[in-house]
């Protein structure tokens, strides 16, 4: 029932994010103009609809079953659904998430997801910045006290009361065109910076401020 499954989801969501002691930092780096994706890695998208709530921003979710209940989650958030999948949809929601960065608005991604590998950002991202004619917005998240699920993205679970960061990164530029060599030197550039700002939020909350690669590549 992913109508019951959403509405439980995002009343435990918002008495945890009630609790939290949430910072972000360098959040002027929204504001830059134009098409944006905010990509952050899957494992920590937990933060993200609690700060980022309500401001008509898209999100790409898959057509799976647990994609309908993440669906209707985002939506209570007050975020604009798109569904598709590398499975299912994809060619036409790909089509549609670039439409709709060319148009200035703003997508919130994970380049890791649904399926992985983990901290691996696919060729996906570029493809839609360059396509969208829109930048990539780097995000990382880190809560001091957490539970870490025994899965491919080791996703974090913050606990109540816990102090919490989300890191926003300068915005990396996307040529519209491109040799195969620079398209590869995008993503590693991106990749880099989602790495490096989780690991600013990591220290923002007093965990070690370096990147934990340890699940680095590991796919579902």
């Amino acid at each position: 029932m992913p109508a019951l499954a959403a509405a439980l989801i995002y009343v435990i969501v918002r008495l945890i994010g009630f609790t939290l002691r949430l910072r972000a930092h360098n959040e002027e780096h929204l504001d830059t103009p134009g098409g944006k994706i905010v990509a952050g890695w899957h494992g920590r998208s937990f933060l993200a609809p609690l700060r980022w709530k309500n401001r008509g921003w898209y999100i790409l979710v898959s057509n799976s079953s647990d994609g309908e209940i993440m669906a209707r989650l985002f939506a209570k958030f007050g975020f604009k659904v798109l569904r598709g999948s590398t499975g299912r949809g994809g060619a036409r929601a790909a089509v549609e998430c670039a439409r709709i960065l060319k148009k200035g608005e703003t997508l919130l991604y994970s380049p890791d997801g649904p399926r992985g590998p983990s901290h691996v950002m696919g060729e996906g991202t570029v493809w839609l910045a360059q396509k969208g004619r829109a930048k990539i917005i780097p995000a990382g998240a880190a809560a001091a006290k957490r539970k870490l699920l025994n899965n491919w993205d080791r996703y974090q679970v913050p606990m109540p009361f816990s102090k919490a960061a989300l890191v926003v990164g300068p915005p990396i530029e996307v040529p519209e065109q491109m040799s195969d060599q620079e398209f590869e030197a995008v993503r590693l550039q991106a990749e880099a910076a989602l790495d490096r700002v989780e690991a600013e939020a990591e220290g923002a909350v007093g965990h070690p401020a370096v990147p934990d690669l340890t699940n680095k590549g590991v796919s579902r």
